[in-house]
C-alpha cells in the first residue's frame, strides 16, 4: 500500500484491480516467499515457551501436552542452532583461575520464563542448588556431564539447632561425594581442626533429608532433562566431564523480589547424622543425603557472553 499510494492515479487504479496475467505474475512469487520463509529453531523455541509459560507461575506446572510441546522443540534443538561448536573459547581451560570458568550466553528473560546457554570447559562445576516453584528443561547440546540431583523428601523433619557441644560447621565436614567438588573445595579442615567421626554425628542447622533422583553421566546426544518444583531432580549439581554445553528454560525463572532465588547445598551421606524421628531401611541408605544450605562458593565463577547465533523477533 505505501508504494500503490504514491503512483499516478492511473496507475493506482491498475493496481488495485489488476488482470489476471497481472494477478499470476505478481502473487504467486509472493506467496512463494512466504510458504518458503523458514522459522529458526531458537526462535520456534522462543515462540513456543510464550504458550506454554503464558498461564504459568510459581509453582504452577504446564500441562502435560504442554509439557510435551516444549520437550520435542529442546530435544531437536543442536549446537548449530544456537551458533554453538567446541572450538570456541568458552570451552577451554585457563590457567588464570583456579576453578573453571563457566560462561553463560543470555539468549532472553521476561516475567514468564528465561532461556540461555551454560558453556563448561572440562571439570567445570555448578555446585549443588535448587529451583524453587520452577519447571525447569535442560538440554545437553554436546559433551559429556555428570548430574546429580535431588528431590526434598516430605514432611522429613528439619534439623534447625543444636548446642554448643554438637554444632558442626562447614569447615570441618566432608560432602557425600568422593571427589571434592572444585566449587567447595577451599573448605578443608586444617591442622586445628580435625574432621569429625563420619558416622552418627549431629547433624548441623538448617540440614534437611533429600532422595537422590540422578547420579549418572550424559552423552550428548541425549533426552531433555525436565525438572518440577517438586519432582524431577529439582536440586541439581553439574560436573563437566568433557566441554559441554545446556541450553536451560526456566519457567518462571529466578526473581529476587519475589523470593525465587538460587540457594547452595552440601550433601552428606545419610548414615553420617542422626536426626530424631528419621529413619530409613539400610538397604535404601544410599539412596538418601542430608542437604545442608551454604552461601554462593567464593570461587564459584560466571561471566556472561554475547550470544552470537540467530536472534531472537520479540513479539
Amino acid at each position: 500500500m505505501g508504494i500503490e499510494t504514491t503512483l499516478p492515479h492511473r496507475r493506482e487504479n491498475k493496481a488495485l484491480h489488476p488482470s489476471p496475467e497481472e494477478t499470476n505474475s505478481i502473487s504467486k512469487p509472493r506467496k512463494s516467499r512466504r510458504r518458503h520463509r523458514k522459522m529458526s529453531p531458537v526462535q520456534k523455541l522462543y515462540e513456543t515457551c510464550k504458550v506454554v509459560f503464558s498461564y504459568c507461575g510459581a509453582g504452577i506446572v504446564p500441562s502435560s501436552e504442554d509439557i510435551q510441546k516444549l520437550c520435542s522443540v529442546v530435544d531437536a534443538m543442536r549446537p548449530v542452532d544456537v551458533g554453538l561448536t567446541p572450538e570456541l573459547p568458552y570451552f577451554r581451560l585457563t590457567t588464570a583461575w583456579r576453578t573453571p570458568l563457566i560462561t553463560y550466553l543470555h539468549l532472553f528473560e521476561g516475567d514468564k520464563f528465561s532461556m540461555g546457554i551454560f558453556c563448561l570447559p572440562p571439570s567445570g562445576v555448578i555446585p549443588l542448588h535448587n529451583h524453587p516453584g520452577m519447571t525447569v528443561f535442560s538440554k545437553l547440546l554436546f559433551g559429556t556431564m555428570h548430574i546429580k540431583s535431588y528431590d526434598w523428601v516430605v514432611d522429613a523433619p528439619e534439623k534447625t539447632s543444636t548446642t554448643e557441644n554438637q554444632q558442626l560447621t562447614i569447615e570441618n565436614q566432608q560432602p557425600a561425594t568422593e571427589n571434592q567438588n572444585p566449587a567447595i573445595e577451599n573448605q578443608q579442615p586444617t591442622a586445628d581442626n580435625s574432621i569429625p567421626p563420619q558416622v552418627n554425628a549431629v547433624a548441623p542447622p538448617g540440614t534437611r533429608l533429600a532422595k537422590m533422583k540422578v547420579d549418572a553421566d550424559f552423552t550428548a546426544p541425549c533426552d531433555t532433562s525436565i525438572l518440577y518444583p517438586a519432582d524431577g531432580g529439582n536440586l541439581h549439581c553439574f560436573t563437566a566431564v568433557t566441554a559441554c554445553a545446556v541450553l536451560d528454560v526456566l519457567g518462571p525463572p529466578y526473581s529476587d523480589p519475589d523470593g525465587r532465588h538460587c540457594q547452595y547445598y552440601l550433601d552428606f551421606p545419610f548414615s553420617q547424622f542422626t536426626v530424631d524421628g528419621v529413619s530409613i531401611p539400610e538397604e535404601e541408605k544410599e539412596g538418601y543425603a542430608w542437604l545442608q544450605e551454604i552461601e554462593k562458593p567464593d570461587d564459584l565463577a560466571f561471566v556472561g557472553a554475547l550470544y552470537s547465533g540467530p536472534k531472537i523477533q520479540e513479539k
